[in-house]
């Protein structure tokens, strides 16, 4: 009943399915282009979705936005927070996940769990949970006449909660039952040690899944303390969409959740401090029990709260390179040097990670890491990009918003993300900015973050690998860029 963010441990999976995508895309790209007169010109249009949004502040400072659309008669409600891994010191690393968990268990409406899951199943809700680095986030689907049943079952989740000692126990079972699950993947493993040395003394507010000891040792206490900190309406965001009403919505919000009590500021009353920067280019190289060789370099990117243009200009470079028709797939997949490479950057308030990944062989390591330092060099040369390759991933990034969107419940996460990690309106003119994206605004992104900058190089090889190649940290620094 609960989803975790854990992305490096996908990496393998991940080179292999963003070829299907990109396919996929592109065919999809090619019919929209049809109906369009020009790309730019149709993303530069907001959508009839986004100009039918409803967005209301009560009084005690929740944020109501509601998605109205047609079509199927379903609604999901989702609760948005800003908490997350990001406000966890180290004593409560993983904890924001462990709350997650406990959300759904005893309250006061509900003092038993099995009454709780009946209420779940005479409303015929569909419901989870998601915790990610700046937003923990609740959600369920109903039939549209059952709205009122659904936001009345989360709200006395929200307010309710026991935190009983006994459920307590039982669910850090599960979450370590997670946890050990996910630590069984040599990727993984690989991520988070990337992970530490990466973050430095942030790494407890980027590491979503936490700490053994810190959940072996919680208490009733700390759950309330989130509570009494995070859960307040002034931190939080109530998206509804689908085949909704939207003055009769805000009516019942307003009557299920006006009279929650406003808090404190939680991010007054406790600071998240700044991210350190890299001060110098580290290495880390691993054995494990793998076929291919694993590559992963990661810098600090963008932090999107104080460089929210260059969170723009990072998306589109990200996408005009994993092109399986650009320069730098080209020279470094098609040639052979690598299985597969994607670049991405994931945007976060707090210092978003650059990362680009791959797999290739031991006797191609070398090779394949100097020309992949040499393509990312290459990018900020005159007319590196074409105006067509440019036109071509912002529709791309236009069909996929598009698509995502046709599903009421995947909006409402979509607005839910955006609304936490920055804002509505930055999602709402994501579209037209990125669409507004040159070539010299992506080489600026590129020598501002990328290029000559502090990054942490990771390898992961097969057993024996390291002292066949005699590879030391020391060089793989240097073949993987830093200086």
């Amino acid at each position: 009943m609960s989803e975790i963010n854990v992305r490096g441990w996908r990496l393998a999976s991940g080179v292999v399915a963003i070829r299907r995508a990109k396919a996929r895309i592109m065919a999809m790209v090619a019919v929209v282009a049809a109906l369009v007169v020009s790309a730019s010109d149709a993303a530069a249009q907001p959508s009839e979705r986004d100009l039918a949004l409803r967005r209301s502040q009560l009084p005690n400072g929740l944020e109501v936005i509601i998605a109205p659309s047609g079509g199927v008669p379903l609604v999901t409600v989702e609760l948005v927070v800003r908490n997350g891994a990001f406000t966890q010191p180290p004593e409560y690393a993983g904890l924001a996940h462990l709350f997650e968990h406990m959300f759904f268990k005893a309250n006061d409406d509900y003092p038993e769990s099995d009454a709780f899951m009946d209420r779940a199943a005479r409303l015929g809700a569909v419901f989870n949970a998601t915790t990610r680095e700046e937003q923990v986030t609740y959600y369920l689907t109903v039939a549209a006449d059952s709205l009122e049943g659904g936001l009345r079952f989360l709200a006395s989740a929200l307010r309710g909660a026991q935190f009983r000692a006994d459920e307590l126990a039982r669910e850090k079972v599960v979450v370590l039952g997670e946890y050990d699950r996910a630590e069984s993947s040599p990727f993984f493993r690989f991520d988070q040690q990337v992970g530490r040395m990466l973050w430095g003394d942030f790494w407890s507010r980027k590491n979503t899944i936490g700490d053994r000891a810190v959940i072996s040792g919680v208490t009733p206490d700390q759950m309330k303390t989130i509570r009494d900190l995070y859960y307040v309406p002034n931190n939080s965001a109530l998206i509804v969409s689908g085949a909704v009403d939207p003055d009769a919505t805000l009516a019942l919000v307003r009557t299920v959740l006006g009279d929650w009590p406003r808090g404190a500021d939680p991010f007054i009353q406790a600071p998240v401090p700044a991210v350190a920067p890299l001060t110098k280019s580290r290495s880390l190289i691993v054995e494990e029990n793998v076929n291919a060789v694993t590559v992963q370099i990661q810098w600090h990117g963008p932090p999107a709260r104080t460089d929210e243009a260059a969170t723009f200009a990072a998306d589109v470079y990200s996408d005009l390179l994993n092109q399986p028709t650009s320069r730098f797939h080209k020279r470094l997949v098609d040639s052979g040097l690598w299985q597969g490479v994607i670049v991405n950057y994931y945007t976060l308030a707090n210092v978003g990670p650059i990362t680009v990944s791959g797999q290739t062989t031991s006797e191609k390591l070398r090779a394949a890491l100097a020309a992949l330092d040499s393509a990312l060099t290459e990018t900020v040369q005159p007319n590196y990009f074409s105006a067509e390759e440019l036109e071509a991933v912002k529709a791309e990034r236009a069909v996929t918003t598009a698509f995502g969107d046709e599903r009421a419940s995947e909006r409402s996460h979509t607005i839910g993300f955006w609304w936490s990690v920055l804002s509505l309106d930055y999602h709402l003119r994501y579209i037209e900015t990125m669409a507004k994206q040159t070539p010299a605004q992506l080489q600026a992104y590129a020598r501002k973050y990328i290029l000559g900058k502090p990054r942490i190089v990771g390898v992961m090889l097969p057993p024996g690998a390291k002292e066949q190649l005699k590879l030391t940290e020391a060089e793989l620094v240097t073949l993987g860029g830093g200086r």
